[in-house]
């Protein structure tokens, strides 16, 4: 680990979880801090300023998609949801209001410890080939700053959690190229998906992309669907330069 502690707030009603969560990310380098509620899941985040939060989804006062809501109002931190529930349509809720990747519990803490390394690394990741050395992209109205992790469309700057922007760094920086949605789970979120319901961490995050930056999400003309294999960002001529 880096000689800055990252510091991981695990947010679960049950104690056992949260202790040994606590202890095995402690064991490994982190600085963590817990919470047993959603209130106290709050406060908590509010006094520490945590790089990441790993938030279950049925507690009492505020469960995980309320403290889901609104730590999206006002920050970009990486979100990994826990969920005990055996409906596809719940998890993909959580991915809907903008976590970045979940667990189904019971869960390997091993499992978990992995998706944490993988979705801080993506985060705090250099630039993807294919990048300018200036690390300014504009396609037409859009310009991604690759250096800042920042987009604006026009004079407006399009907030992106840090999964979505490594999702559109990837297929900007490999303009007209397809990608399976499993290779995009691989590229992004670093795993192999076991089931075919994980890939809908993917189809969701492009569903977020394509509300934050089309001009039309239902018609989409940058972040396209190919048709057999998954998607590809249209292609451009030259990075900064559209397709005529």
């Amino acid at each position: 680990m880096e000689n800055h502690k990252e510091k991981i707030l695990v947010v679960d009603d049950e104690a056992s979880i949260r202790r040994i969560l606590e202890t095995r990310l402690s064991m490994i380098g982190y600085d963590v801090v817990t919470a047993a509620d959603g209130e106290e899941a709050i406060t908590t985040f509010n006094e520490n300023n945590p790089d990441l939060v790993v938030l279950d989804v049925m507690m009492p006062k505020l469960d995980g998609y309320g403290v889901c809501q609104e730590l999206r109002k006002e920050s970009d931190i990486p979100i990994i949801m826990l969920t005990a529930l055996g409906d596809v349509a719940d998890r993909i809720t959580g991915l809907e209001l903008g976590a970045d990747d979940y667990v189904v519990k019971p869960f390997s803490p091993k499992e978990l410890e992995a998706r944490i390394r993988s979705v801080l690394r993506r985060v705090d990741k250099e630039g993807l080939s294919g990048i300018p050395s200036s690390g300014v992209i504009q396609i037409g109205s859009i310009r991604i700053d690759t250096n800042r992790r920042q987009v604006y469309k026009g004079d407006e700057r399009i907030r992106l959690t840090g999964m979505e922007f490594s999702l559109l760094e990837l297929m900007v920086g490999r303009s007209g190229e397809a990608f399976s949605r499993s290779g995009i789970l691989q590229e992004v979120w670093g795993y192999t998906p076991e089931r075919h319901v994980d890939t809908r961490v993917v189809d969701v995050h492009i569903s977020r992309l394509r509300a934050k930056l089309e001009d039309d999400p239902s018609n989409p003309e940058l972040i396209l669907t190919a048709r057999g294999t998954g998607y590809m960002f249209q292609r451009v001529t030259e990075i900064g330069e559209e397709k005529s």
